[in-house]
């Protein structure tokens, strides 16, 4: 990105379509846009996407545009044009009756902007944050023409940000961060940054902030020594130690970048917004967009060995970072060439967000980043979550893939009991083909040479990306090992829900694996809910299927008021667990039973738990799993050299290409 700062630039070729975006009323979260083209079609349509690439949600961008108005041409000199509305044809498009192919035409229309997550926009006095599949209306037919924008900032909002309107921000320079090369136009009324890119598909993928922010840079290398630009912006309050940022990030792109050989990318620009509690990312093709808690940010006093708040933010960059390779570069067949106005269904999310899963944890301490040892904490953590989704003995993760767009961003309190992630378990089966393929090769092969063999194919392309099916991917995977183990490693694991083998895998490479729940009672979710206290009793949030809860006919939103004729608090309700199980093991014809109150909604229940019912539910039901991982030390192989050296070595030892 090469920006430049000029107080005049080149005027926009014939069939540039222009936007300009106003931040003037930015207290009010508003954007005014004004969009200019000519028109190749009677009666043009705009529209605008209804999801954004990397969430595989339909977020309808268009609710957040007020009424779209344009203004035709006027058939004299001395004639103005009367501004009319535009016509809605469906939920996110547009038409303009009264153009005519060959006019010119401008048309108006305000976005409300107050999401702070990565896909949308966010505007307010402290910064001004947008991705243009929420803020550019396309025009059908006319995507591939070059695109032109003006990002009018007024004074007023960098007088805000020099005054000191937020008090920690009145030291940092406004600046913008954008993966686009933009051009500054500098007066005394605004500052404008302009953009342009080749297409409207291409500018889409180039979110920009604009605000006060800290800034450093540096580069990395590939196999032929060619420099790589990289730009990490941070915004928000905070007091991150920047130099300790600095160190870190940049060995975990350099470790990539080694693996992989080369970049995808010229340059490449993080930019990272702290706030109190948000967190999440989204890739794009030269650039990643962050949210993260301050908190997760390296303190002054931060340990050599990362803490875990900041190691979590660490991941969330190693993640987006890798997706330029591994969703940008790599990517499913049907989002080679997506329609932003309908879903794209694919069985192969747990490849590209489940491997994307494992290899950002794995790549923290192959980097050198994080110590081995803390790498099987958060491997642990990772497990302890799939053992605790009871839903994986329902949902395959290629189920759990192609339902992405009506489930995984959807969750209810049913969604544990029905479904799985395809970021949680899809991370756990590229673990288990990880190992499986170190196994079946002898130690020459696993996941990482599948991936950078998929990375070398889109090379050869010549727009230089590849859109992969289920078929290709065991095309690829059989190069490494036998069609018939991946063909059960699929049918087991991938379209089936058996339960993935992490323990003998690990302990295969001299790691063994320990679940805590056996080691105390009070880790166990009693009765098999989850519930928090309120000063009106006990509110239900989660119910496990088959669990004693569930069988009593307790349910999610259910507001538990006494147990057993005394007010309920979650003390209570674990010894009734224990006492229910208790006298189950007695005797299994117990008839203990005790009497809860509830509230549903506004109705008053009374349910009833007996000691039969713990030995119905699922034999880990009432368990919270706390999976802790450990080096097997007395399994020491001698090396090539003759040397000893450690079981896992194969696995978490060197990255050799």
């Amino acid at each position: 990105m090469n920006n430049t700062t000029s107080s005049t630039a080149a005027l926009p070729a014939a069939n540039t379509i222009c936007y300009q975006l106003d931040f003037a009323r930015f207290y009010e979260h508003l954007v005014d846009v004004t969009l200019t083209f000519t028109a190749h079609t009677d009666a043009p349509e705009l529209w605008l996407p209804a999801w954004i690439p990397g969430s595989y949600l339909m977020r309808e961008f268009a609710r957040n545009i007020t009424a779209v108005h344009y203004q035709p041409p006027s058939e004299g000199a001395a004639e103005t044009a009367d501004i009319q509305r535009a016509q809605k044809i469906d939920k996110h498009t547009w038409q303009l009756p009264n153009i005519q192919a060959g006019q010119k035409v401008a048309v108006h229309y305000e976005v409300y902007c107050y999401d702070l997550s990565v896909r949308t926009a966010y505007v307010d006095q402290c910064r001004l944050y947008g991705n243009f599949t929420s803020l550019a209306l396309a025009i059908s037919g006319q995507e591939m023409q070059p695109v032109m924008v003006n990002l009018m900032v007024p004074m007023a909002f960098i007088n805000a940000q020099r005054l000191g309107v937020v008090a920690a921000e009145q030291a940092r320079p406004v600046t913008i961060a954008c993966g686009l090369a933009e051009t500054q136009l500098s007066s005394d009324e605004q500052q404008v940054y302009r953009l342009a890119a080749s297409s409207y598909h291409e500018l889409i993928d180039y979110p920009f902030e604009i605000g006060a922010q800290d800034r450093f840079d540096f580069i990395v290398q590939d196999d032929t020594h060619q420099t790589l630009g990289h730009r990490f912006f941070l915004a928000g309050k905070h007091s991150a130690n920047m130099g300790r940022l600095q160190q870190d990030v940049t060995q975990i792109c350099q470790s990539y970048v080694n693996w992989l050989g080369d970049a995808p990318f010229a340059d490449y620009t993080f930019m990272t917004y702290a706030s109190g509690q948000d967190y999440g990312g989204l890739e794009h093709i030269n650039s990643t967009s962050l949210v993260t808690p301050r908190r997760d940010l390296p303190r002054h006093d931060e340990p050599e060995n990362p803490s875990s708040a900041y190691q979590r933010f660490l991941g969330l960059c190693s993640h987006e970072y890798f997706h330029a390779w591994w969703v940008k570069t790599v990517r499913p067949d049907v989002m080679l060439a997506v329609d932003l106005r309908r879903e794209a269904f694919t069985p192969l999310l747990w490849v590209f967000e489940g491997f994307t899963s494992y290899i950002d944890d794995f790549m923290l301490q192959a980097s050198g980043v994080i110590d081995k040892s803390s790498y099987l904490t958060l491997l642990g953590e990772q497990i302890s979550r799939y053992y605790q989704t009871h839903g994986r003995a329902y949902q395959s993760v290629a189920e759990s893939s192609f339902d992405a767009w009506i489930k995984l961003y959807r969750s209810d309190e049913n969604t544990g009991n029905a479904g799985i992630s395809y970021y949680n378990k899809g991370a756990l089966v590229a673990l288990c083909l990880d190992l499986t393929l170190l196994q079946h090769s002898g130690g020459r092969y696993r996941l990482f040479d599948v991936v950078k063999a998929f990375y070398d194919a889109a090379k050869a392309e010549d727009k230089r990306r590849i859109g992969i099916s289920s078929a290709d991917m065991g095309a690829m995977i059989t190069q490494f090992m036998s069609a018939e183990a991946w063909q059960a490693f699929e049918q087991r694991y991938v379209n089936g829900v058996d339960e993935l083998p992490l323990e003998p895998l690990l302990l295969a490479n001299g790691v063994s694996m320990h679940d805590d729940h056996k080691e105390t009672a009070a880790k166990h979710i009693p009765l098999g809910m989850r519930c928090t206290e309120t000063p009106s009793g006990l509110k239900v949030n989660r119910v496990q299927r088959g669990s004693m809860a569930a069988q009593a006919g307790i349910s999610a939103n259910d507001v538990i008021i006494a147990i057993d004729g005394i007010k309920a608090d979650i003390k209570q309700l674990a010894t009734l667990q224990t006492t229910m199980q208790q006298a189950a093991t007695k005797d299994a014809d117990d008839k203990t039973a005790v009497v809860c109150h509830v509230f549903r909604r506004d109705e008053l229940l009374s349910v009833t738990i007996t000691a039969s019912m713990a030995d119905k539910q699922p034999a880990d039901g009432d368990k919270r799993h706390k999976v802790n991982l450990r080096f097997v030390k007395d399994k020491l192989p001698a090396g090539d050299s003759g040397a000893a050296m450690p079981l896992w070595q194969s696995w978490l030892g060197a990255m050799d290409r």
